[in-house]
């Protein structure tokens, strides 16, 4: 199976987009296609031995639209031009229209109502609207025509059907029958005010995708590579960041972004990389540290080697998650999808059951045809086809720019419903490297001097907590001793001469075996042990000179984050391979409940206690992991939320990723499903509420009780502006603190 991706143009409502997902779907080759209005995309998944992407783009074109491939960056800046050319060609159709609808207006109904009646009125006024009614309306007429012969009907249908309606009969009036009214200016108003609700709505929608636009922008153009020239010397030279290839040795300067991704081989400096952490403090960079591109190089001069160039890069891989989030289509918008596909055709039904009733009531037929023009313009179903995905590319867009990556609407949907969340304790939880929490000296020995002797030690062993000694050692500048005649004692600790004089750092049974006496010391250790922290007593082999107690700390955000959902009404559970006491003192330290915690559990038995806590489907259960020994669980959660600094795995693992690393943002991203889907609840609600208020009134059920009958004109206006409405109800989520 291959994926494709698609930029079409031409819709100008949701059943556009339904009849383009009809005509793909029924393709055989093509497994699944998704067409989403509000960003005017198409994806698909094929077989390719069936089906090809040329033959792909012509299916969308034989049903009536134009479709091209999108593959990258230099794809999503052609779509950005075409975005910007469909709003200039909206703009233009708009004051094209208004040139001869305002006229037409003016003679039509104005000069009417003032009672000044010009001469040639019918004919002036037929040459005013036939330019609007075939020129500005011909993509009305494409539309219907293609809507006709896929047999179904769209907006274009119901605009098409009520303007024609209305500017033919005016042609019978003024040509064949002076005594009849004639109703030019109300078609060619009518198609005025679609036309403008198409541009305010494009310019709106525009809005909705500022997310993706602002990434695009962070990437440099850039890149200062060094290559060999014709004779072979290696040179400086400038060239397009798009050229760039893997194993291009790139220099950047003080100040300059850093254009793909690579490793440092010469000189060091401190990055910004807030674009993809969210972290302010510039990141200390020195030679074999990864950097990523588009972040920006802050006082020192480096040289990196090209690892990622073009599409493989992190920021590239942020934008196509975005795009595809932003594609896919939330559960709710099925909804949405089932009501537009009958309501066209009802809507038509409507319509002429409208005329027909009121020409048996005895009302004149300019009168019934008036009804049933209104009834048309009014219903159409564009702002319902805008309520979900609109809501969902800002509340994506939203999440990006804090570095809550959410890969789609189903995802974003699900969040909100969450009632359990796991964590894996080891590089979630805690910080996943361990660290040196307590330095306790015995006699006159001093807290230094045990760190030094310790860490001059532990520099020749391999192990993560020596490690953890030897840092803080040289954080605290201690200058440390070479060690001689080292041996690791499996299962006890090691041993090394400094000086030629023998050292011991281990366990309890390394000083049983030195015959060392700790009986002093064992109270201090008990305790440290039950905080979950690994402690390794100092001897000279006659008697302890200090303990040094190493753990995993737990991240400073852990708390709080725990503390935040509980208040949510969110049940919190750890999980972890680690022994129960660590277990369960880590939980304690989070905040999290003695009962709520598993643990010695292998990677491959995490995805069954994600299970035990879905109960068959009665809750849901998101699950945060770290990306990788995690991916079983993630994948068995309603909600896999992956940690993660912009890996690859953890990018392309679980249904939500935090680029920060920030537990935080957990329940953020919970509370940005909420106030997303309450946002697309809201819409829908007027959606349906302007046409359930909006169809009767244009029947003229209120005429027998105010001699009112709703004009086509006051319909089209109002038609334009739910639209507009829903989308800049969607663009208020911008706003909403989380």
């Amino acid at each position: 199976m291959k994926d494709i991706n698609l930029q079409i143009t031409g819709m100008h409502c949701t059943s556009c987009a339904l009849i383009i997902n009809k005509a793909m779907s029924k393709t055989p080759g093509i497994k699944e296609a998704n067409v989403n209005y509000s960003t005017s995309k198409a994806t698909a998944s094929f077989d390719e031995s069936m089906m090809t992407e040329e033959k792909i783009v012509e299916i969308v074109k034989d049903s009536g639209y134009d479709a091209s491939v999108i593959h990258g960056k230099e794809d999503a800046e052609k779509q950005a031009e075409i975005q910007k050319k469909e709003i200039n060609k909206a703009k233009l159709m708009f004051l094209v229209s208004l040139l001869f609808s305002f006229p037409a207006f003016i003679i039509g109904m104005v000069l009417m109502w003032i009672g000044i009646e010009m001469p040639f009125k019918g004919y002036i006024l037929f040459a005013l609207a036939t330019p609007v009614q075939f020129w500005v309306g011909r993509g009305f007429y494409a539309g219907a025509w293609h809507s006709l012969k896929n047999k179904t009907a769209s907006m274009d249908t119901l605009v098409a059907v009520g303007t024609s309606a209305a500017y033919f009969f005016s042609v019978y009036a003024v040509f064949f029958n002076p005594a009849l009214d004639q109703y030019f200016e109300t078609s060619a108003i009518l198609i005025t005010f679609v036309i403008l609700g198409k541009y305010l709505e494009a310019r709106a929608k525009e809005k909705t995708s500022d997310a993706i636009k602002k990434l695009m922008d962070l990437s440099p153009k850039l890149a200062t590579v060094i290559r060999k020239d014709d004779e072979g010397k290696k040179i400086e030279m400038q060239i397009k960041v798009d050229d760039v290839v893997v194993g291009d040795i790139i220099i950047v300067k003080p100040g300059e972004k850093i254009p793909v991704d690579g490793k440092i081989i010469e000189g060091m400096s401190s990055v910004d990389e807030s674009m993809i952490t969210g972290e302010s403090i510039p990141v200390e960079k020195k030679k074999g540290d990864i950097v990523v591109g588009a972040t920006i190089n802050k006082n020192g001069s480096f040289k990196f080697a090209a690892t990622k160039v073009g599409e493989n890069t992190t920021l590239s891989h942020i934008i196509r998650l975005i795009e595809e989030a932003q594609g896919k289509k939330a559960p709710i918008q099925r909804f949405a999808d089932i009501i537009s596909a009958y309501f066209v055709p009802v809507v038509i039904l409507i319509a002429i059951a409208t005329f027909a009733v009121w020409l048996l009531l005895g009302k004149e037929f300019s009168f019934a045809l008036i009804a049933g023009v209104s009834v048309l313009v009014i219903a159409c179903p564009c702002a319902l086809g805008l309520a979900t995905p609109t809501a969902i590319m800002v509340g994506t867009g939203k999440g990006a720019k804090d570095g809550i990556l959410i890969k789609g609407g189903d995802s974003l949907e699900t969040a909100h419903k969450i009632k359990h969340v796991l964590f894996d304790k080891t590089g979630t939880i805690t910080k996943g490297t361990p660290e040196v929490t307590d330095i306790i000296p015995f006699g006159k020995e001093t807290e230094s001097n045990v760190l030094k002797i310790a860490a001059s030690i532990e520099k020749s062993s391999e192990h993560p907590l020596a490690d953890a000694i030897v840092k803080k050692a040289n954080e605290r500048a201690i200058s440390l001793s070479p060690a001689t005649k080292f041996k690791a004692i499996p299962g006890h600790g090691i041993e090394a001469k400094i000086n030629q004089k023998q050292y011991y750092l281990g366990n309890m049974k390394l000083m049983a075996r030195c015959k060392v006496r700790c009986d002093d010391a064992k109270i201090r250790m008990n305790d440290l042990e039950s905080q979950g922290k690994t402690v390794m007593m100092l001897s000279d082999g006659k008697k302890a000179l200090g303990m040094v107690a190493v753990a995993d700390t737990i991240k400073d955000t852990s708390k709080a984050a725990v503390a935040e959902l509980r208040k949510m009404s969110i049940e919190v559970y750890m999980i972890t391979g680690d022994n129960e006491r660590t277990a369960r003192a880590i939980a304690s330290q989070a905040g999290i409940k003695n009962e709520n915690v598993f643990f010695e559990v292998m990677p491959e038995e995490k995805e069954s206690y994600v299970r035990k806590l879905q109960q068959d489907g009665k809750f849901k259960v998101a699950m945060i992991g770290d990306g990788i020994n995690d991916a079983p669980a993630l994948a068995q959660a309603d909600i896999g939320i992956a940690m993660g600094s912009g890996t690859d795995v953890a990018m392309e693992t679980g249904d939500i990723v935090l680029m920060k690393n920030n537990l935080m943002d957990v329940p953020k991203a919970i509370k940005l499903s909420k106030i997303t889907m309450s946002k697309i609840k809201q819409n829908m609600f007027w959606a349906l509420f302007y046409n359930v208020i909006g169809i009767p009134i244009a029947t003229g059920v209120l005429y027998p009780f105010t001699g009112w009958l709703l004009s086509p004109i006051i319909a089209g206006g109002a038609m334009a502006m739910s639209s507009v409405s829903v989308v800049s109800n969607s663009l208020l989520l911008k706003y909403k603190k989380i």
